[in-house]
Parts: structure tokens; sequence; C-alpha cells
């Protein structure tokens, strides 16, 4: 099986959805993350970043999140998460795995710690309102991200999204709010919330 490396409650809570939504066979490795132990030693030789999600399958280890995506999808291929090598959907859908990385999270992240924008040549990303129109001009154009088909990146999205809205780094448009609304109300992610609720109640101090 997969071990996956989890903290309940993170960002990490994307690959619990997709695990569940591929129906793959995995053993979770939790980690308590109030108390520190994404920076121990041991933790530290499986991801020196010291972030969760990583996943071990074999030995392959996998990190950052549009990677263990990828591999994933590809992994389960029954599932039909992932467009294969030659369909004319592949290199649009690593485009928008690349742009979650590239592109999103990083503005976020400026957007969040109210960081000056960079000058445009030297931006990664651009700017925070070129990453959120081309977004959302995507979620316009159908039902998910890549139209009328569901895949691995849809399962990313709508999760981030869900959560993002919530801390009011992405304004909540009907573009934004329709598409996590019919995303998110797929049972993985009923079934991942569940398993994050028993995780964190495992996790909590004894009460004085």
């Amino acid at each position: 099986p997969i071990i996956f490396y989890h903290a309940p409650n993170s960002r990490s809570s994307g690959t619990l959805t997709l695990l569940e939504e591929l129906g793959a066979p995995y053993r979770i490795h939790a980690l308590n993350l109030p108390a520190g132990e994404q920076r121990q030693p041991a933790y530290l030789a499986v991801n020196p970043m010291g972030k969760v999600p990583a996943i071990m399958h074999g030995d392959a280890l996998v990190t950052e999140q549009p990677a263990i995506f990828t591999y994933l999808a590809d992994l389960f291929p029954e599932a039909g998460l992932a467009p294969a090598i030659g369909d004319r959907l592949r290199g649009p859908y690593l485009r928008w795995f690349a742009f979650y990385g590239g592109c999103f999270e990083p503005a976020l992240v400026d957007k969040a710690m109210g960081h000056a924008p960079s000058q445009a040549a030297m931006s990664p990303y651009g700017d925070y309102g070129t990453v959120m129109e081309t977004l959302t001009a995507q979620l316009r154009a159908g039902t998910f991200l890549l139209g009328d088909r569901l895949t691995a990146l849809d399962i990313l999205w709508a999760g981030a999204l869900r959560w993002t809205v919530m801390f009011k780094l992405v304004p909540e448009s009907p573009e934004v709010m329709g598409y996590v609304e019919r995303v998110t109300s797929r049972p993985a992610f009923a079934k991942a919330a569940a398993i994050d609720v028993k995780l964190a109640a495992e996790q909590a101090p004894p009460a004085a």
C-alpha cells in the first residue's frame, strides 16, 4: 500500500480526498503539526522541507501536491481521473497542475502576507489579479477545469479554493463558488473530512 504522510486539516487533506476518490490502498502516517512533528528528524529524513503531504510507494518518494496528484491518478488509471498520454486533454491537465504550484499558491501566499507586488520581470506568477482572472475564465468555460470531464485536477483545486475562500484570499465569485459546490459534494470529500475529524481528536491534548 501507499504510505501517506498526513496531518489532519492541512493541505494534505487534498491528497487524502484523492486517495479516497481513487479507492487506493493506503496507510496513514499521521503527523501532529501543533506538536511540531513535521520538524523532527524522523520526518525531515522523509521530506527535508518539513511539509505534508508526502507519499512513499515502494521505493518512490513523492512530495509536492501537483506531483503527488499526477503520480496517484496515473497509478490508478481505472478510476479515469487522468487523461492518458496522447489524449488531447493531457497537456491542459498538466498545465493546470503546474499553474497551481507555480502561480496560484505563490500568489496567495504573497497576498496573505501582504507582500508588495514584485516587478513583473521578477515574479514567477505575474500578479495576483491575472492569476485569478485566468482561473476564473477557465472555470467559466465548463463544469470542471477541463470542461465536462472530472479529473484529479478538480479534487486538488476545489479543495484548495474552498479553504482559500474561507480565509478571504479568493473572492466568492459565482464561478468559484459553483465549482467548489459541484466538486466538494462528492462522497470522497465527506469521507476525508470524517477521517480528519478522528485524527484531530486523537491528536488533541488531554483536557485539563
